[in-house]
């Protein structure tokens, strides 16, 4: 399973040549086999960064992530007790923002690589990052 950090996710789909070679294998090789995977709270920032007009997808936000979604097949993780524990916890944690702290929470919970170009998180003790 790989899990697709927020960015990554917009990336993805509007501006693909940001992402590795690494990533894009990653991607196209998760989505070959139905295993792509991201945060709920990525539907959430993506919805901000649009309000905030931060992102200009072209199209209104509700339609933009349907698009997004459908378009990869990528199955939203929800937030459950065991990642919001997780998150506010793990010991390497200590000066992130509380979506990134959620999306690794959520890699972990699952046990998914995460794909992302934040140095910072791949220095997190058990998580398998990509980028």
């Amino acid at each position: 399973m790989i899990l697709l950090d927020t960015c990554v996710l917009i990336f993805d789909a509007l501006t693909p040549e940001k992402l590795s070679a690494p990533a894009k294998k990653a991607i196209t090789q998760a989505y070959k086999k139905k295993q792509l995977c991201c945060s709920a709270i990525s539907l959430w920032e993506i919805a901000m960064l649009i309000q905030k007009k931060r992102l200009d997808p072209g199209i209104d936000c509700e339609t933009f992530l349907q698009i997004l979604f459908d378009a990869r097949n990528i199955q939203v993780l929800d937030i459950n007790i065991p990642i919001a524990v997780l998150s506010t916890h793990h010991n390497d944690f200590k000066h992130f923002d509380p979506a990134d702290r959620l999306i690794v929470a959520t890699a972990l919970h699952h046990r998914a690589s995460l794909v992302t170009p934040d140095s910072k998180i791949s220095d997190i003790t058990g998580l398998l990052t990509i980028w």
